[in-house]
C-alpha cells in the first residue's frame, strides 16, 4: 500500500472550498505589498467593488517646480460600461490641488498605471492623498497619502 492510499480524497465541494481559501489568501497577500507610506485606507471591505482603489502613488518634482504623478488604480469591475476614470489629488485640508479624467477603460490590464504632468502643490503642502473615481459612483475607494519630494 502506498503512502496516498491513507490520504482520504476530498470531495469536490472540499476541493472547491479549499481553493477559495487559498483565492482569498493569494488576493491578501498581494494586496498587503503596497510600501507607499504613509497610506490611508478610508474604504470598508463592501466598497471594494463599488470603487476603484489606489493601490501606489510616485511623485516626482520636476524642474519647473511641477509634479508629476504616476498613480496606479485597481478596479474589478473594469469594463466598457463601468470603469475606474481618473483620481483627484487633494491636500491634508480637502483642498483639491488637481484631478485626472481617463477616456476608457483598462479591463485587460489591472491594475493599471497612468500619469499626470504638470500638478502644481503649495510650498505649505507636505502630503497629498489620491483618491480614484468610478464612472458611476464617483469618488471612493482605497486612498493613498504620499510624502511630497523635498519637504
Amino acid at each position: 500500500m502506498t503512502f496516498r492510499h491513507w490520504i482520504p480524497r476530498a470531495t469536490t465541494s472540499a476541493r472547491v472550498s479549499l481553493m477559495g481559501v487559498v483565492a482569498v489568501l493569494a488576493l491578501v497577500a498581494c494586496g498587503s505589498g503596497d510600501t507607499n507610506e504613509p497610506s490611508s485606507d478610508r474604504s470598508a471591505t463592501s466598497a471594494a467593488a463599488k470603487f476603484p482603489d489606489v493601490r501606489l502613488v510616485e511623485l516626482t518634482e520636476e524642474g519647473d517646480g511641477s509634479f508629476t504623478v504616476a498613480v496606479t488604480l485597481s478596479s474589478p469591475y473594469d469594463s466598457p460600461k463601468r470603469y475606474a476614470d481618473g483620481w483627484r489629488v487633494s491636500g491634508p485640508d480637502g483642498t483639491v490641488l488637481g484631478t485626472m479624467t481617463l477616456g476608457h477603460d483598462h479591463a485587460s490590464e489591472q491594475p493599471f498605471t497612468r500619469t499626470q504632468t504638470g500638478l502644481r502643490i503649495p510650498d505649505d503642502v507636505d502630503t497629498v492623498e489620491l483618491e480614484g473615481h468610478d464612472t458611476e459612483n464617483g469618488y471612493g475607494g482605497t486612498t493613498k497619502i504620499a510624502k511630497v519630494p523635498g519637504r
